[in-house]
Order: C-alpha cells, then structure tokens, then sequence
C-alpha cells in the first residue's frame, strides 16, 4: 500500500537546501503522482534578490506569490479522482520570507494583496518539514553549485532557518512529520529515502518527529 493511498496530498518544505524539492522528485520517481514544483527557477528576480536582498525583496515576494496563486488554482480545478500530488511549496508559508525580508510598508502592500487574490488553498494531508540546522544547509547550497545561491549569507540562512522553525512550531492545521534532517541526506543514500518512506508509513498521530541517526 503506497503512502499516497492514505496521503494523497503531501507537501514537503524545508529552508533552501534542505532537500524538499529532492525528496519531492524522488516521491515522484517512486509512485505514480503528480508534481506541484515551486519553479524557483522561473522567478527572474531570485538570482539578483541574492545579490541585494533589500532592493529585490518586494518583486521577488509579488512574483512567487502570483506564481502560487496560478498553481493554487489549477490545484482546485483537479478532477477529484485525478492521481495524488507531491508538493514542494506550501502557500502558508509564503508570509515567511514577507515578514523576513519587506519592510512595514512592503508587508503591507504584501499583505493587502495576498488578501486580495482570495486564495484558497487546499489542505494537504500530510506536510513533511525537513528541519535542518544551518551548517547543513550551507553545505548543501555550496554542494549543488548554483551560481546565484553562492551569495547567499550565513546570516541570512540563518534567520530563514529560525523563521520556518517557529512557523512549524505552531502549525496544526494538517498532519505533519517533522524531520531532523541533519544526517538523513537522501541525495547521497538510497537507504535513507528508504527509512524516510518506513517512517511517514508508521504515522500514527498528528504531529510526530523523525529524529535518525543516519551517516552518509
């Protein structure tokens, strides 16, 4: 019995470099699902916003969040009995980077327009955090090679990290699994996808933890 059969919705989120989109490809790879991708890629202003955070905070933010809306609404106009999706974004977590990186007056345009839109995003079954310390995320970003992350700060990962920690502190709104992603590097190990797969399986409640002690 696939994982999908009892979650046919699961999101994964993580900080940059913490593997969500990896682990949401592998899903994809493993079972007969559809996949929802966040395309940072097709975002224009990302590859300058790292250069100069303050000046490209704001079109970074509106492009992403017009990006989510169009996926979010194509999500609802799913024929129900379509094949179960893997997500690697989650719209609820958007007002993270807002809140990080806008100023007061930002926020607000921000907020009045994600107010706006009128969004309403389906509730995953089940969203896996990949809670992973900033050392670990430094060294994947530099790992992976994309030029423009280079620039990213340790400060700045750093204050993302502690962002995404206490949204999923109080998140309660769908099943979630939250993983100690630390050592349980699925890129580098197929046994740790493995062990990653045995452990959503044996979800039992509505808020566990994952804490593996697995070398690479």
């Amino acid at each position: 019995m696939s994982i999908f059969n009892r979650y046919p919705y699961i999101v994964v989120e993580g900080p940059i470099g913490s593997g969500k989109t990896t682990l949401a490809k592998m899903l994809t790879d493993q079972f007969p699902v559809d996949y929802l991708s966040e395309k940072a890629e097709a975002n224009p202003f990302l590859p300058r916003f790292y250069q100069d955070v303050r000046r490209y905070s704001l079109p970074t933010q509106l492009f992403f969040l017009f990006q989510r809306a169009n996926q979010i609404n194509d999500l609802n106009q799913r024929d129900m009995f379509a094949k179960p999706i893997v997500a690697d974004f989650f719209l609820e977590k958007d007002p993270i980077f807002a809140r990080l990186n806008l100023d007061d007056e930002e926020y607000a345009l921000y907020h009045q327009i994600y107010q706006h839109l009128q969004i309403k995003a389906p509730k995953p079954d089940l969203v896996i955090y990949l809670q992973t310390p900033t050392d670990a995320l430094m060294e994947r970003i530099e790992d992976r090679s994309i030029s423009y992350e280079q620039e990213i700060s340790r400060e700045y990962i750093d204050r993302l990290a502690n962002a995404y920690s206490a949204f999923f502190h109080s998140y309660d709104a769908s099943p979630i699994l939250i993983v100690n992603n630390e050592k349980l590097n699925i890129l580098k190990n197929q046994s740790a996808f493995d062990l990653l797969l045995s452990r959503i399986d044996q979800i039992k409640g509505q808020r566990e933890f994952f804490n593996p002690n697995f070398e690479e």
